[in-house]
């Protein structure tokens, strides 16, 4: 999957230590599918060259304004209309404040004042330097005028002091490009996202889990912020990182039992829609033991169930209404291993919710893909075999057309 497939992007490198990271940038930058023109200030080769820049992107970096090699001499003008959007990184404390004031006297800043596309600046400086009033002065400047900041972040910075300014890491910067990029149907949205599996405790060392990995409902949550949301994920036990965690849109909270779940559930209902993706165990342990449970020969021990709280029930039932439509708007998951549509529509209608999304659960368990069943009062339409991520962005879109 390449999200960025056909976009043009001016990769902008302005003054700054953190410039090191720009060839890794334009690299994954181009790796989602962008083309990459970088236009580099003459203190920005005191970090990087040009020769690596051209190298890694296969095109040449204009640092002059005067460069002959346009044909009408206007790089300013003619690299900006062929792009989709110019992104700065680093933009240091200097150019930050020339471009809040309007002022260009390079290629860079002029080309940023001659633009018809989006600006996006991911600032880089010393802690110092970023709380300074005048650069606090520029960034309400920047933000009036419709620039988009990526960051900073806090962190180690390479003069050895700790603090905001840390440039955000490429990888960062180019999920946050590709969210950009993304229709803001969610634009002011508050959604519940529950994900991954729950640990019901037997003793200290043992539980009952399943095979969840938590990915679609991370991808869930990664579209989600995509489509513009504030977005509370409610995490059960896995490995895997937040997703757009630096662009302060998405809360996380980590539980371990379905009973932890429940009560993080219960307590967030207070949003605009609620995907109930988490695999929970239907069972707990009624008395789990307090300490490790020995062997005994060849007996097993006896193990007593009782049921688990019923989450997507529960908040279904404590929908309210506001404007006159129902809220949350619950979209629930049905993970099954044989006859999908019968058993996702026997849920659906068991639970009272608007929506259901089924899946085989043993095909998709772990890995990247999966393909989705989608089930509302209107019928089912099927998402083809897809990265998760695309599937997410695709059930995202269905979801806000219904609300």
């Amino acid at each position: 999957m390449q999200s960025l497939l056909n976009k043009k992007i001016v990769l902008g490198i302005s003054g700054g230590i953190a410039a090191y990271k720009a060839p890794e940038l334009a690299r994954l930058l181009m790796q989602e599918g962008a083309s990459v023109q970088v236009v580099m200030t003459q203190a920005a080769q005191q970090f990087v060259t040009p020769v690596t820049m051209q190298a890694l992107t296969g095109n040449p970096v204009y640092i002059n304004q005067w460069d002959e090699r346009i044909a009408n001499n206007m790089a300013h003008i003619e690299l900006s209309r062929a792009a989709d959007a110019i992104v700065i990184a680093p933009a240091s404390a200097d150019l930050m404040a020339k471009l809040s004031l309007g002022l260009a006297d390079d290629l860079l800043s002029t080309l940023c004042l001659a633009r018809d596309c989006p600006l996006l600046l991911a600032p880089a400086m010393n802690r110092q330097m970023w709380e300074y009033s005048a650069t606090t002065r520029s960034v309400a400047r920047l933000e009036a005028d419709g620039v988009t900041l990526l960051g900073p972040a806090s962190g180690f910075q390479a003069c050895g002091e700790i603090g905001m300014g840390r440039m955000l890491e490429p990888a960062e910067i180019t999920e946050q490009v590709i969210a950009f990029f993304q229709k803001k149907v969610l634009s002011g949205k508050r959604v519940l996202i529950t994900a991954g599996p729950t640990f019901e405790a037997i003793d200290p060392v043992r539980g009952i889990t399943n095979h969840s990995s938590g990915k679609m409902g991370f991808a869930i949550a990664r579209a989600a912020i995509e489509a513009g949301a504030q977005v509370h994920l409610i995490a059960g036990p896995c490995d895997l990182n937040t997703p757009l965690q630096a662009t302060g849109r998405i809360t996380r909270t980590n539980v371990i039992s379905a009973k932890e779940m429940h009560a993080a559930t219960m307590a967030s209902t207070d949003c605009d829609i609620f995907f109930a993706v988490a695999a929970v165990a239907d069972w707990g342990i009624a008395k789990p033991s307090k300490e490790k449970m020995k062997r005994q020969g060849t007996k097993a021990p006896a193990i007593e169930l009782i049921a688990n709280p019923d989450i997507l029930l529960d908040v279904a039932k404590a929908v309210k209404k506001k404007a006159g439509k129902p809220y949350p708007y619950c979209v629930g998951f049905a993970a099954e291993s044989t006859t999908l549509a019968e058993h996702a529509k026997a849920k659906r209608i068991r639970k009272g919710i608007p929506m259901i999304v089924g899946n085989i659960g043993p095909d998709t368990f772990g890995s990247n893909l999966n393909q989705l069943l989608v089930i509302d009062d209107r019928g089912s339409k099927k998402l083809a075999q897809a990265e998760k991520l695309v599937l997410a962005r695709q059930l995202i879109q269905l979801v806000a057309k219904k609300l």
